[in-house]
Order: structure tokens, then C-alpha cells, then sequence
């Protein structure tokens, strides 16, 4: 029975790694990993927004039927995730970031369980969860630290306070060690092991800041360029974070405008105080900051590629590396994600299996978390549940099929979703997109009340032509919509969507 380690990280888009075309950033385990593994080439979220990505990750639903539309939600109890449905034999380990309710709280059919998202109190539904600390939390009191911030009448580690953290005190370093310990305690034993790591979101700072030169890092062509005739919902967004010229300090409704994005931009969990987002430098030093925390994940990655090792159990392994969601920092004018651009939508994907593929290499096609779940179940030779609205890709591991007629299918479902900057931008947040990437390699994002977007992925992989409004392309947008609403059809979704 083949052991199964899964690893994600949190914002982490797919350009920080070699396998795709990143050299810059400092990820050696990370980058070896990947000369070990199956690198695939597409890997897409359901949603770009952690809580619903997450929810689809753990139990092979779309956000929608998993309950889990947006974030600030519990998952419903009737929901089960992956180690519910492995049988007993397994012992099941969860260490790290859950954001899908009672952060505290082993639940879901897991055995182990390690905390550390202290922020996200709540969405605990028991008061006792409430008088609770995290496992991070009786971690840095037990060397010494001291919690600065009260939430909900307990004392906490802020974000601000726990980012500023040496490196051998961070959630990564800590969770990757609960997670070597659990290995070696198990290397005997049939085992699942989740293990999810914050880095590498906000605050943008850590401690490896200093460790890329912002002068030098690579950019991508949309690098702080706002997107013309695309979304309305998108150019307001890089509108905001760009300091628009049409919001100047000449009347109180443009005072109003700029004390809003001051506001957002202080969170740390946001931009930070650090960054005032006026010049190009800044920009760039946040995104050299940014890969500073993907050497911090990569170094984590490395202790537990090392416990499997110590363990003897390498060809007993199945070892998955991917992440919740991308981030923009700065693409397209840009922070943070809830759209369907590459760089926030898709995401690292590696997967080392050697008992079924001893040979690494590029897989080319569409991939989408959503077959994550039954993948997994068919390579452990579980029972896959009828219920689950993935499909199998066994096979494709075990190199007997390919992706060539993969479609991958995305939404977003901002209704209750916190506040992004402004009411103009949480207004248009509201509105549900619905999105396919087809095997040709066009992506097609429709919403009822915005500007719909079309991209050709093979001859503008940086998506900064939208030909929605291309008369030459309304036969491919009408085959397209029978995809997305056949898709609607088969997975009970009744998001509405505008004639094409």
C-alpha cells in the first residue's frame, strides 16, 4: 500500500520554479523535486480564492457543492474530505493551515492533527474551540515568544509579529518538522499526510528578505500594465492599486478614494506599510520579498524530501507538490487574485510516484485540482464515490493516457467576501464568473454583468488581448458557453450567465 504525502503551498503562482522557466528564484528542493517528479505543464484551481480552492482540494467538489463559495465560511459537516473516504488501514495526519473551519479541531476523518491559524478564530463554531490555542502557537510560547495581538478575548501571534520571525520559527519550518517527525513515527505503516503551508501569502516580508535582488528579478510582459479592454471588475482593481491618475487629491470624493486605499494597503496581510505601491521599486521589492518566502517553503520541502529519505521509504511514497492559488503581484496592474489570469489561477503541480512512473517528465494538457481527490483514491486503490465531480487520472500516471482532451473548468463567488478596496470593487466582486480552459488552449471567462473575456493561450500566453468582442471568434465563444453550461448541468450549479 503506497504512502501519500501532499504539500501546498498558500498564493504560490506557477512561474517560481525552474520546471517553468524560473531560475531566478532560490528553490533547490523545490527544483529537484521536480527533475524527480511528473511537472505538469497546466495545473488549474477551481477557484482562486483559498478557502473554496482548498474546499475542492480536500473533498473533489467545486466550491459551490462543497459548500465553500468564498471565504469567512465553515464546510458543511455532511462534507467529507479524502481521509474520510480511505479506509481505516491509513493513518491519516493533517499539519497546517485548513481555513475550512475550526482551525483547532482534528475533524474529517484525519488522526493527527497540527494548528496554526490562529487568525481565522472566526469561524469557530464551538466556544470551546475558542479557548483553544494552536499547535504554533504552544510552539513559539514553548521558545520563548510572547503573543501581541488579542482576538476575540484570547491573546494571539499577529501576522505582523509572526512574519518578523527567524526562519527556524516559522509556520513552514514548524509544520515541516511535525511532519518528518510523523513520518519517521510511521514509516512502518500505510499513511496519508496533508501538510499545508501559509507561505508563501502575506504579509510580504519574512525572514529571508534581502535574499533576491529586486533589481534583478525576472518580469513577465503584463508587469504593472492595467488591462485594457478587459473585465470591468479587473481594470478597477489595477485602477486601485496602481494610484490611478483619475484619483488625485483635488476633491473630497477623491480624498474619499485615497484614504479607502490607504486603508486596504496597511493590512499586512494586504500590502504592508512597507509598501507604498508610488514607483516600480516597490513593486519589485515586494515580489523579491514574495520569492524570499518560496525559498522558505522550498527549505521546508527539503526537510520532509529528507524524512522520506531517512525513512528508507522513497519507493513507497506517492510525493505531491502544488498550491492553492497564484498571486499577481503586479501582473496586470495587479495584487492578490480572485480571477481567472494565469498567474493567479494556475499553479505548480509535481508529483512523484516511482511505483507507478519511474520516469519524470513535462506533462503537457490541462490539469484541474478537482481530479485530485479521485486520482489519489484510484492510485491508493480506495473506493472512489460516486458523489465526487472529479475523474480519475490514475492512468495518466502511470503514463498509460494523456491530457489531450482535458477541459478545465473554473468559477468565482464573491457574495459576503471581505472588503477589497472600495464599494465599486466589492460591488463588481459580487458577481459570479464562470470560466473554461479547453484542450486547444482558449480561455473563455463569462459573467452576466461584466465584460466577458476570451484568451488565446497559444499566441498570448499572457492573456493581454481579450477577443470577446471579436466577431471573428463568436462561434468558438457560443462552443465554448455549451461547455461551461453542460458543465453547469452535470455539476448542479445555477450561477447565472449571459447570452452569447
Amino acid at each position: 500500500m503506497p504512502n501519500l504525502v501532499f504539500v501546498f503551498s498558500d498564493r504560490q503562482r506557477f512561474d517560481t520554479l525552474s520546471a517553468y522557466g524560473n531560475d531566478y528564484v532560490k528553490a533547490p528542493n523545490l527544483n529537484r523535486l521536480s527533475k524527480e517528479s511528473l511537472v505538469f505543464k497546466n495545473t488549474y484551481v477551481t477557484q482562486a480564492v483559498c478557502a473554496p480552492a482548498r474546499a475542492s482540494i480536500m473533498t473533489g467538489l467545486y466550491p459551490h457543492s462543497a459548500g465553500m463559495p468564498r471565504n469567512k465560511l465553515v464546510m458543511p459537516k455532511d462534507v467529507k474530505s479524502i481521509a474520510d473516504m480511505v479506509s481505516d488501514e491509513y493513518t491519516k495526519a493533517y499539519f497546517g493551515k485548513w481555513h475550512l473551519g475550526n482551525e483547532v479541531a482534528s475533524q474529517r476523518g484525519f488522526d493527527e492533527w497540527a494548528s496554526g491559524m490562529e487568525t481565522l478564530r472566526g469561524e469557530y463554531t464551538e466556544q470551546e474551540y475558542l479557548e483553544m490555542d494552536t499547535s504554533y502557537h504552544h510552539f513559539l510560547i514553548e521558545n520563548g515568544y510572547e503573543p501581541d495581538e488579542v482576538s476575540l478575548g484570547r491573546k494571539i501571534f499577529s501576522d505582523s509579529m509572526r512574519a518578523a520571525l527567524p526562519a527556524e520559527f516559522q509556520m513552514a519550518t514548524f509544520f515541516s518538522e511535525q511532519a518528518a517527525r510523523f513520518i519517521n513515527e510511521h514509516k512502518d505503516d500505510p499513511f496519508i499526510l496533508y501538510v499545508s503551508f501559509l507561505e508563501p501569502h502575506p504579509p510580504w516580508t519574512g525572514p529571508y528578505d534581502g535574499l533576491h535582488d529586486p533589481s534583478e528579478i525576472p518580469l513577465e510582459p503584463t508587469f504593472l500594465k492595467k488591462p485594457e479592454g478587459h473585465s470591468l471588475f479587473n481594470r478597477i482593481r489595477a485602477d486601485f492599486f496602481m494610484q490611478s491618475d483619475l484619483h488625485t487629491p483635488g476633491n473630497v470624493q477623491d480624498q474619499e478614494w485615497e484614504k479607502m486605499r490607504s486603508e486596504y494597503n496597511s493590512r499586512p496581510t494586504s500590502i504592508g506599510e512597507e509598501f507604498d505601491l508610488r514607483d516600480e521599486s516597490s513593486w519589485r521589492q515586494m515580489r523579491a520579498n514574495y520569492y524570499g518566502n518560496i525559498t522558505l517553503v522550498d527549505d521546508a520541502v527539503g526537510r520532509i524530501m529528507d524524512a522520506i529519505d531517512d525513512a528508507g521509504i522513497f519507493d513507497d511514497t506517492i510525493l505531491v507538490f502544488t498550491s492553492e492559488h497564484g498571486d499577481l503581484l503586479g501582473t496586470h496592474g495587479m495584487m492578490e487574485m480572485r480571477t481567472f489570469y494565469e498567474e493567479a489561477a494556475k499553479v505548480p503541480m509535481l508529483i512523484r510516484a516511482p511505483m507507478f512512473n519511474k520516469s519524470p517528465g513535462l506533462i503537457e494538457g490541462n490539469f484541474g485540482q478537482i481530479d485530485l481527490v479521485p486520482t489519489f483514491l484510484d492510485l491508493l486503490d480506495q473506493e472512489i464515490p460516486s458523489e465526487l465531480q472529479g475523474t480519475s487520472k490514475a492512468s495518466l500516471i502511470k503514463g498509460e493516457a494523456t491530457l489531450d482532451d482535458n477541459d478545465v473548468f473554473m468559477e468565482h463567488n464573491g457574495i459576503g467576501d471581505r472588503s477589497l478596496g472600495t464599494p465599486a470593487i466589492n460591488m463588481l466582486n459580487n458577481m459570479q464568473w464562470r470560466s473554461v480552459v479547453t484542450v486547444d488552449r482558449w480561455k473563455l471567462n463569462l459573467c452576466a454583468t461584466d465584460q466577458c473575456e476570451l484568451f488565446d493561450l497559444n499566441n498570448d500566453p499572457f492573456e493581454e488581448t481579450n477577443l470577446f468582442n471579436n466577431d471573428d471568434q463568436k462561434d468558438r465563444i457560443r462552443q465554448m458557453a455549451a461547455k461551461i453550461r453542460m458543465w453547469q448541468h452535470f455539476t448542479d450549479d445555477d450561477a447565472p450567465l449571459p447570452g452569447v
